[in-house]
């Protein structure tokens, strides 16, 4: 389920609208549980590592598939990710083309994924599984974008991400508050979290980490959403920003903490088709404040096989590419909790 996040989601105490809508919380956190208890899980010969949230919207979760793709592979696995394919029309199973195929087929996050590591989008999870297991990618261990609250595939790791500011917002169930499921079933279908925040900014007033390991029996970690590569052409340059991302206000965020002056910010709706008005839109503001347009590497990937305006779009942007990093003693546990996960179900 895909929805804008309403500022209110957000209000501690909740606000009047999030407690009348109590009733409809209930039911649909009710579901949500009985839906994942009356399904048999397939098995897969295959480790699943499972990589979700708690929240609706963004929280730094594809960064971490990525990066532990990318921890996989150095260590000497052969990872495969699996992903939904939000926001593209192809239900899979289907192997991602990431020089080929468009973000209106197999959606912007598997265009990413499939730049770092084989992408398999699949619906329904068990059958992506199940395709991976026959190739022809070699194949030693499942990295699944989401999927925290699906049934359909059992996991041998599953790690929820936490957006290190926002926190759980009011702590509320879809639609009173940004709760996908109850949160102590979700709690209970966890074994790590990771508190992730955007380098450079504070984290919610309590600490969200120290928050989980009062209420979470696992191991909390903490990592930072980290800009990558050389940006000092930020530094003193005014631009233009666009995004339509869960938390655009932190990207946003994160080019001024470079030095950049953002002349206008520009945000969409999370995985939003962009329509050709947009793009102009957009590029008459650069024209207008003669000013470089910015954006994130997802919303790149959305522009994939883009034409005329969406195009031009693309060719006036550049992206900002980012990487998800652990502390010293975050990453030796965070290294040490997936070979056990993976020796475990080889065994």
């Amino acid at each position: 389920m895909h929805l804008d996040e309403p500022s209110w989601w957000y209000r501690r105490p909740p606000s009047n609208l999030a407690s009348a809508l109590r009733p409809l919380a209930a039911l649909y956190g009710w579901t949500a549980s009985w839906r994942y208890f009356r399904v048999t899980p397939y098995r897969s010969r295959l480790p699943v590592i499972c990589v979700g949230n708690f929240t609706t919207g963004g929280t730094g979760k594809t960064p971490l598939v990525i990066e532990l793709c990318r921890r996989l592979e150095a260590a000497g696995h052969a990872p495969v990710a699996l992903t939904r394919g939000y926001g593209g029309r192809l239900a899979g199973p289907y192997w991602v083309n990431a020089q080929s195929d468009a973000a209106d087929d197999v959606g912007d996050e598997a265009l990413l994924l499939a730049r770092v590591a084989p992408t398999l989008i699949a619906r329904d999870r068990a059958a992506g599984a199940r395709a991976i297991e026959l190739g022809p990618q070699s194949a030693t261990v499942v990295v699944m974008d989401d999927g925290l609250q699906n049934p359909g595939l059992a996991k041998d790791l599953t790690i929820a991400v936490v957006d290190g500011h926002r926190g759980l917002g009011n702590a509320l169930v879809i639609p009173a508050g940004p709760l996908r499921a109850p949160l102590e079933f979700q709690l209970n279908v966890t074994d790590v979290a990771v508190a992730a925040q955007q380098a450079g900014a504070a984290d919610q007033e309590g600490g969200v980490s120290e928050w989980l390991r009062r209420r979470f029996a696992g191991p909390v970690l903490r990592a930072s959403v980290q800009p990558a590569g050389d940006l000092s052409w930020l530094s003193g340059a005014r631009i233009v920003a666009w995004a339509g991302i869960g938390a655009p206000q932190r990207f946003f965020a994160m080019l001024a903490r470079l030095g950049a002056e953002v002349a206008e910010r520009v945000a969409f709706r999370d995985h939003q088709r962009l329509a050709a008005r947009d793009a102009r839109h957009v590029l008459e503001l650069a024209r207008r404040h003669s000013a470089p347009l910015v954006t994130t590497e997802k919303d790149m990937a959305r522009l994939s096989g883009a034409d005329g305006a969406l195009a031009e779009l693309a060719q006036a942007s550049r992206a900002i590419p980012v990487r998800l990093e652990f502390s010293a003693i975050d990453e030796e546990r965070l290294t040490s909790l997936l070979a056990t996960a993976i020796k475990e179900r080889r065994a």
